[in-house]
């Protein structure tokens, strides 16, 4: 079994913002595998499926981005999943828009949501997934992130997302290696 976990925010307010787009990845392999709707479980927004003979829980928690680690630790526990089979899908502003970077151990980097898991998991070998969102010219990086994608980013951003699906997909089907040779690569 895996666990797949996208990070964002709830709520329409914050729908479709950059900081949302581990929930994008999440919905983009839902709609792939053809999936059914999400339900309400462990303070996230969860779906389960197959690929690959494999199940696969998909999850959105809904306890906002600096609470993720509380519905991780519950999903965890409930699906019995270990570590190396836990991938979470958060946004990077130190990544340029679209690159992608597969890692399965580090700090959070700044960001609040990977910074909630490691304290509560009490570990940082959590395997990750970051998506660039870039880094604003300038002004507040939170009211950046909190910011929805320009027009002009939309074409990039769609192609972002699939690729992101693409890179879970190759992880599945193959190994979290094969997907790290074939992502991590600077643009």
């Amino acid at each position: 079994m895996y666990l797949l976990v996208g990070l964002g925010n709830p709520g329409t307010k914050y729908a479709d913002t950059r900081h949302n787009v581990g929930f994008m990845v999440i919905d983009a392999l839902l709609g792939r595998w053809g999936g059914s709707n999400y339900r309400r479980h462990c303070r996230s927004l969860v779906a389960e499926e197959r690929l690959c003979e494999e199940r696969v829980v998909l999850a959105k928690p809904q306890t906002f981005m600096n609470k993720s680690g509380e519905a991780v630790a519950a999903l965890l526990g409930w699906y019995k999943v270990s570590i190396d089979r836990l991938l979470i899908i958060y946004d990077d502003l130190d990544l340029p828009l679209g690159q992608l970077r597969l890692r399965t151990t580090g700090s959070a980097g700044g960001h609040n949501g990977m910074r909630s898991i490691i304290s509560c998991l009490g570990r940082q070998d959590i395997r990750r997934l970051r998506i660039g969102i870039g880094a604003p010219a300038a002004g507040i990086a939170v009211e950046y992130v909190l910011g929805r994608f320009s027009s002009g980013e939309r074409s990039a951003v769609e192609l972002m997302i699939a690729q992101a699906a693409d890179a879970v997909e190759l992880i599945l089907e193959q190994s979290f290696e094969a997907a790290m040779n074939k992502y991590n690569r600077d643009k």
